[in-house]
């Protein structure tokens, strides 16, 4: 790569030399530059006649790389806001992390960034700077625009600037494209030694909002480069996908939350699923699961959670098998008649439509004896609430892992029989079972809970 002035340089993307690996051809280059010229952009401009004033020897296949800042300022997203952090909440439609006044934060643009991307700098003292409502609409029109002024088929980058995780620094990533490979899908080729490529897309339109930024910078007062020299990123005639195929949708975010927030939405996903897929269940992500179970407080420093996981359909069917006849059984006691039975039987279908089981259990080693009624009801209790606790945290970790689960009191009805089908020590107390899987369909929506109707003051 080569920085020129405002001349340009050659558009066949190559420069006499050595060719790559030792070769003789041309050795792959481009040239990108920073028109000077620019004027400050005020609502209302024509914002791609004034790029083809400041730089009227585009040519074909030259790519322009906006700052979206200049994009905003004409298309009057300068507003006044006293306060910003009002306007940042305004822009937003998801927190992603906070850390202190500092926030992550999913815009009404879908771009995950910091402070929803509004700007308080280079707009006048009381106003606020918003990003374009559609970046990908405001780079169409300006190459719209600028194949009206100049007769050009150029690809158009609208840019911010974004921190990203991991990475110290910031760096401008596309938030707006049209005409440009925004994404280029190497996967099914093979590199230079032969090796398949499962995974390689690279993301092509934030590579030239990186190399435009080189020589805009931050401070020099230079809103545009343009990238000469790779023709093949351009889609002649055609506006492509826009930045938004860059946007990673949420069921593929490995990274979607700060860890507060990824607590806060896990316990908020975890929600009773009645109907399952026969999607098998990944063991791994219930031991993860079970994992984070025994982190729940104990008394006596005590482990009193056991996790029974039933992995094979054989076991499965064994256990809910025998609980069936021990249920029916007590009905047919308490003078049930055999049609209010087979309705209940049904509706305790939804631990045998589960792919997976798993029983927790509650075990009271350590526990302390008083010899007094009152003092031992309460140490078993205060065992009870810890092993709540712990299937809690186990429900909570299966709804972090994307697994729908549903916790039914059943086997606490018939603990020598859940004993007896698995095998169990006589000390194991079964505190029913969960069933765990994918779910059928989306949960309903929660009934709204008023946290204020649960809380005492005193």
């Amino acid at each position: 790569m080569s920085a020129a002035g405002a001349d340009g340089g050659s558009a066949n993307g190559t420069e006499d030399g050595p060719g790559p690996a030792g070769g003789t051809g041309p050795a792959p280059s481009f040239r990108v530059w920073a028109p000077r010229g620019m004027p400050e952009v005020r609502a209302g401009d024509d914002l791609a006649g004034l790029i083809a004033a400041a730089e009227p020897g585009l040519v074909d296949g030259d790519v322009l790389i906006v700052t979206s800042k200049i994009v905003s300022k004409a298309e009057g997203r300068i507003v006044r806001a006293a306060d910003r952090e009002a306007a940042i909440d305004a822009e937003t439609v998801r927190v992603v992390a906070r850390r202190g006044t500092l926030r992550i934060v999913e815009n009404r643009q879908g771009l995950v960034m910091a402070a929803a991307g509004v700007d308080a700098s280079n707009t006048p003292a009381g106003t606020v700077l918003l990003l374009p409502e559609d970046p990908d609409a405001s780079a169409r029109a300006v190459r719209d625009g600028l194949r009206d002024a100049l007769g050009v088929d150029v690809g158009v980058v609208v840019t911010d600037t974004f921190g990203r995780p991991w990475r110290a620094g910031l760096t401008d990533v596309a938030i707006g494209a049209a005409g440009v490979r925004v994404l280029d899908d190497l996967r099914g080729g093979t590199d230079a030694h032969g090796n398949p490529l499962s995974a390689t897309v690279v993301a092509t339109a934030d590579e030239l909002a990186a190399a435009g930024d080189l020589v805009k910078g931050k401070a020099e007062g230079l809103p545009v480069a343009v990238v000469r020299g790779l023709p093949h990123v351009v889609a002649a005639g055609d506006d492509g996908p826009g930045a938004r195929a860059l946007v990673r949708g949420a069921a593929d975010d490995m990274f979607r939350l700060g860890t507060s927030e990824a607590v806060r939405e896990a316990v908020t996903l975890r929600r009773t699923v009645r109907e399952f897929t026969d999607d098998p269940v990944d063991p791994g992500a219930v031991r993860r699961a079970v994992a984070a179970a025994v982190t729940a407080p104990a008394p006596h420093h005590t482990t009193p959670w056991r996790f029974v996981l039933l992995e094979s359909a054989a076991s499965r069917t064994r256990l809910l098998d025998a609980m069936r006849d021990a249920w029916i059984e007590d009905l047919r006691r308490d003078g049930r008649s055999e049609e209010s039975i087979a309705k209940r039987v049904r509706r305790g279908d939804v631990l045998r439509n589960a792919p997976y089981l798993v029983v927790p259990c509650l075990v009271m080693d350590g526990s302390h004896t008083y010899g007094d009624e009152r003092r031992d009801t309460a140490e078993r209790e205060m065992f009870v609430v810890a092993a709540g606790a712990g299937v809690q945290n186990f429900l909570v970790a299966l709804a972090g892992e994307r697994l729908g689960s549903a916790w039914v009191s059943s086997t606490m009805f018939c603990r020598p029989v859940v004993r007896e089908a698995l095998s169990l020590p006589s000390s194991w107390d079964p505190l029913g079972a969960v069933a765990v899987g994918r779910a059928a369909e989306a949960p309903r929506e929660r009934a709204p809970r008023e946290p204020a109707e649960f809380i005492t003051v005193r």
